[in-house]
């Protein structure tokens, strides 16, 4: 996701997508493990998605402009 998108989100599109990628890593770290995974870069990229997610959830919720 481009920040420019998540920007535009509301709080609670920001917690639901939010909850989304973390089910979505797990499902994605159990197919590692069990070697069926092709694209490893996946797991990094979803990881990065929520760092930004939660970033932009909490400047929100915080008040922060920016």
């Amino acid at each position: 996701m481009r920040k420019k998108d998540i920007r535009d989100l509301a709080v609670g599109e920001l917690k639901h997508k939010e909850t989304e990628l973390r089910d979505e890593i797990f499902r994605l770290r159990m197919k590692r493990s069990a070697s069926s995974l092709d694209n490893h870069m996946l797991i990094r990229n979803r990881r990065k998605d929520l760092a930004r997610i939660i970033t932009f959830l909490r400047q929100k919720e915080g008040g922060e402009t920016g």
